[in-house]
C-alpha cells in the first residue's frame, strides 16, 4: 500500500507545480506574475495585473489540476477500500506542490482557489461551506486576503466536524487548512495595521 501513497504523493506534488497563472501571465503578456502587483503566483494578484477575464483559464488551470490530484489519488488507493484518503492525500500534496513549486524556485501561490476545489472534490459540503464563507467575506469588506483566511481556517474546522471518525482525512484537512493560513501571514499582518488592499475581482487588470 505504500508505494500507491507515494505515487499518489509524487503525482500530486507535480500537478501542483503547474501554475495557473505563471502560465497565463507568460502567455499573455511574456512575462511572469511573479514579478508583478505583490509577486505572488496566485488568481488574485494575476486578475490585479491582467483582469477577471482572462482569469478564468487561471481558475480551470489550477482547478484542474487539484481535482486530478483528487482523483488521482482516489483511484490509486481505491483497491484498499482508501477511496476517500486517496483523494484527501493527494489533495494536500498537490496544495505543497502549488504552495512551494519545485520547478519554480519554490516561490507559488497560495493555495485557496486549489483549496477551494480540493474541498469539493473531497466532500462537497466542506466545499460549500468555504465558499460560502469566502463569499460573504469578500462581499462585505472587498478583502479577498480576509475571505482566505476565513475560508482557510473554515476548511480546517469543516473536515474536523463531517470526518472526525476518519483520522486520515481529517488530518489531511486540518493540515490543508493550517497551511493556508500561514501563507497569509503577512496578509494578516496587514490587515491588523489597516494597510491590507482591497481586490475587485470583477475588475479589467492594469494591464487589461
Amino acid at each position: 500500500m505504500w508505494l500507491p501513497i507515494l505515487i499518489t504523493v509524487l503525482v500530486g506534488y507535480l500537478l501542483g507545480n503547474l501554475n495557473g497563472a505563471v502560465c497565463m501571465s507568460n502567455l499573455v503578456a511574456h512575462e511572469d506574475v511573479r514579478d508583478q502587483g505583490s509577486g505572488n503566483a496566485g488568481l488574485t494578484n494575476f486578475i490585479r495585473n491582467y483582469g477577471a477575464s482572462k482569469g478564468l483559464a487561471v481558475i480551470l488551470i489550477d482547478g484542474g489540476k487539484a481535482a486530478l490530484a483528487c482523483l488521482a489519488g482516489g483511484l490509486m488507493l481505491q483497491p484498499y477500500g482508501m477511496w476517500l484518503e486517496g483523494t484527501a492525500i493527494g489533495g494536500l500534496a498537490v496544495m505543497v506542490g502549488h504552495d512551494f513549486p519545485a520547478l519554480l524556485g519554490f516561490k507559488g501561490g497560495k493555495g485557496i482557489l486549489s483549496g477551494c476545489i480540493i474541498a469539493f472534490t473531497i466532500d462537497w459540503r466542506v466545499g460549500l461551506l468555504i465558499l460560502g464563507v469566502f463569499a460573504l467575506a469578500y462581499l462585505l469588506t472587498q478583502y479577498v486576503s480576509l475571505g482566505s483566511v476565513l475560508a482557510s481556517a473554515t476548511f480546517a474546522v469543516g473536515f474536523v466536524v463531517f470526518h472526525y471518525d476518519n483520522p486520515v482525512v481529517m488530518i489531511c484537512g486540518i493540515v490543508m487548512g493550517a497551511l493556508a493560513v500561514y501563507m497569509h501571514r503577512s496578509n494578516i499582518v496587514r490587515l491588523v495595521q489597516g494597510k491590507e488592499r482591497k481586490t475587485n475581482l470583477f475588475g479589467k487588470g492594469k494591464k487589461g
